[in-house]
């Protein structure tokens, strides 16, 4: 679809406007300020406050503009629990918010319906169908009125929590400590004709592309198995990033980036994981984002701007941890001396390969933060295989 902003009129902006108000976020009839009715055809600024509103909600990124990832999570956001029959199609997998509670229930009841990421996929027919089975109901791998009032019966009287933790950290558990054989997606943004941002003759992509080269050669020399997301002169979308990890196999997901802002005072580095704002997150990424957050920010002194749960395409769609890097601002005249020394890259590119081991060990034989070197882990690594 075409991307919308202020200013942009016709029918599009029309029904944009009555999404936001099924939300709850505009008005049916909302006025000006000189307090007149508003065209329900214009874009202006109320709408775009609306929809900054609604992507902060969702854990989009709030540029007030409504592009394709904003305007399905809109779309999402209509479906309520009840509303349609819920089930699995190979073809073109159904998607809501009420797809998301389907998960969010099958879940809290012990079955393994993966993340609540509100995509109907095969591992939420195989939890739907367990759930039928064990309560006698028709096992067809449909969420119709029968197994819709079988939920409702039997939601936990205390609801929340992380019912993805225990699952995950019994999966990083049996991965053992070892990196050797660890399948690990390293994903450079952009490529091809796109730079991303650009500022003096220094480009987002050619930088992240070089660290994906330093960090793929860490991890290789700790036995790790590395595959790019893309060559070089490509530029997937998120969505066919996602699917190239999930096509194959890996066990981490690495997408590095840096960032950019109309002043040149912002800087700093900050990770973010699969998160929604009612709690549901993937925990190993939630994990392996902070220990990286910790690790670099420790390494190169870079400021710490945290790390956010955010429902982005390639945080939501890959069926492994994934983790998004923003490694400083190339607008900010310190952050991109830093990203342009060849040594910095080398740091960041160690940093992050600890950040990983320390995911694996689960905290037993660990180091504090920045102290755990390359030569550290792989003396460990070597040891290990010697055992």
């Amino acid at each position: 679809m075409q991307l919308l902003r202020r200013g942009d009129t016709g029918q599009t902006v029309a029904q944009l406007r009555a999404l936001l108000a099924s939300q709850g976020l505009l008005p049916p009839s909302s006025r000006s300020s000189a307090g007149t009715a508003a065209d329900p055809d214009i874009f202006d600024i109320t709408v775009e406050h609306a929809v900054r509103t609604f992507q902060q909600r969702r854990g989009l990124i709030s540029d007030g503009l409504v592009g394709r990832a904003t305007y399905q999570a809109l779309c999402d956001a209509r479906l309520g629990f009840g509303c349609r029959l819920l089930s699995y199609l190979i073809a073109c997998p159904m998607r809501g918010d009420d797809v998301c509670t389907l998960q969010e229930r099958l879940l809290e009841l012990g079955y393994d319906a993966d993340r609540a990421d509100g995509i109907f996929g095969s591992q939420t027919e195989t939890a739907l169908r367990s759930f039928q089975r064990d309560y006698g109901l028709l096992v067809d791998g449909v969420c119709g009125p029968a197994t819709l009032r079988a939920l409702r019966q039997l939601q936990p009287k205390v609801r929340g929590g992380r019912p993805v933790l225990l699952r995950e950290q019994e999966r990083a558990r049996r991965a053992g400590p070892a990196l050797r054989g660890k399948r690990i997606i390293i994903d450079p943004c952009h490529g091809g004709t796109e730079a991303g941002i650009v500022v003096d003759g220094a480009t987002e992509a050619d930088l992240m592309w070089d660290l994906a080269q330093r960090l793929a050669g860490r991890m290789a020399s700790t036995g790790m198995q590395t595959l790019l997301s893309h060559s070089r002169d490509t530029s997937p979308t998120e969505a066919e990033r996602a699917a190239f990890a999930n096509t194959a196999g890996g066990d981490l997901v690495l997408s590095l980036h840096t960032d950019g802002h109309p002043t040149a005072l912002a800087h700093g580095l900050a990770t973010f994981h699969f998160g929604t704002s009612n709690g549901t997150s993937s925990t190993l990424g939630e994990a392996l984002a902070e220990f990286i957050q910790r690790e670099l920010t420790a390494r190169t002194g870079m400021l710490d701007c945290g790390s956010h749960p955010k429902t982005w395409e390639l945080l939501r769609m890959t069926r492994m941890p994934a983790v998004r890097v923003e490694l400083g601002y190339l607008t900010n005249p310190e952050d991109r001396r830093k990203l342009l020394d060849p040594a910095f890259r080398d740091v960041v590119a160690e940093g992050a390969v600890v950040a990983v081991k320390r995911l694996y060990l689960l905290g037993e034989n660990d180091q504090p933060t920045g102290t755990f070197t390359f030569a550290d882990l792989l003396r460990g690594e070597l040891n290990g295989c010697a055992s």
